[in-house]
């Protein structure tokens, strides 16, 4: 899977609600309810990661942050793959 344009990148993102490039990577920061919805979050977007073997990195901070960043170390940059993921994580429920 070959790393995406700068104009392909753009169009994916302008796509997706609040997510953005940065670092060679696509990321976005979810705020949940609590410490429990933040880790129900996670659990839910790790099952999601798994079924397509493509993992992000994921950061839980302040008690109810959640930070996603996404991109395909083995290709060196931002792929499809990570925009597949991104849209999967956004149609997760958050609760």
């Amino acid at each position: 899977m070959a790393v995406l344009s700068e104009s392909d990148r753009g169009e994916k993102l302008n796509k997706l609600k609040g997510w953005q490039y940065q670092n060679d990577q696509i990321e976005k920061e979810y705020s949940l309810k609590d410490f429990k919805s933040a880790l129900n979050f996670v659990n839910k977007l790790g099952d999601e990661a798994e079924k397509m073997d493509h993992h992000p990195d994921i950061y839980i901070h302040s008690y109810n942050k959640v930070k996603i960043s996404l991109s395909t170390h083995s290709e060196g940059g931002v792929t499809a793959k990570d925009f597949n993921l991104a849209e999967k994580i956004e149609n997760l429920s958050i609760s």
